[in-house]
């Protein structure tokens, strides 16, 4: 074999795995970013070809990354992603920066467990088609964002449903509450005022369903995709 062909094959097979992979790459060296730093990806964690993963990220275990998804993590640094947790088509998870030149900037970040993110999702949460959350943000476990909603510099509590279209700015949702859809959330009484999860809200069990199927499209194997 040529040495011509063998490098066009290797070239080949570098290009098929970036197609069935997705892209996953470091961040680039910045004021605000000044170490490179490069995502790491749980065990049975898929990404789709055209997904996006970029610099200081962290996906947990049972991940999916669907189309046209973007999780970057080259602005504000540490985004973490847990276990089951899905990031559906066309979602944007990013932050503003937390650190610049030689200091950070605590403003910008939230704090769990004594560590500081840009943006932290907790286990079991969906992110909906298009939706949002743009760092300082948190989202509890068991949380379902819906279609086209927004969460910036948010702290959202476990088992909460964020309803299509809502926005939520600056304020804290406990536990077990809904946010109506296409409601804005820019105070704090408002936050504090939510509706209660009942057993009469439709979509208590919703988030559930999405894991499941979500789970078992992040377990699969990559599939090839069909010639033309």
């Amino acid at each position: 074999m040529s040495h011509y062909l063998k490098l066009s094959l290797c070239l080949n097979i570098t290009l098929l795995g970036f197609l069935l992979t997705g892209y996953v790459g470091p961040s680039v060296k910045t004021t605000f970013m000044p170490e490179v730093e490069a995502p790491v990806i749980g065990s049975h964690t898929r990404i789709h070809p055209l997904g996006i993963v970029i610099g200081s990220v962290t996906l947990g275990d049972r991940v999916f990354v669907a189309p046209a998804a973007s999780v970057r993590g080259d602005e504000g640094r540490h985004i973490h992603i847990g276990n089951d947790s899905n990031v559906q088509d066309g979602v944007v998870v990013h932050g503003l920066e937390t650190f610049e030149g030689d200091h950070e900037l605590p403003e910008n970040e939230v704090v769990v467990d004594e560590r500081a993110y840009s943006v932290y999702i907790g286990d079991r949460v969906s992110l909906a088609h298009q939706s949002q959350v743009h760092g300082p943000a948190r989202v509890g476990n068991d949380t379902f964002v819906g279609m086209q909603a927004l969460v910036f510099r948010a702290e959202l509590g476990n088992r909460v449903v964020v309803e299509p279209g809502a926005k939520i700015i600056g304020v804290k949702i406990a536990s077990g509450r809904y946010v109506p859809a296409l409601s804005v959330v820019t105070t704090q009484d408002v936050a504090d005022s939510l509706p209660l999860i009942t057993d009469r809200y439709p979509y208590r069990n919703l988030n559930e369903g999405v894991v499941r199927v979500n789970v078992q499209l992040a377990e699969a194997l990559q599939p090839q995709a069909i010639a033309r």
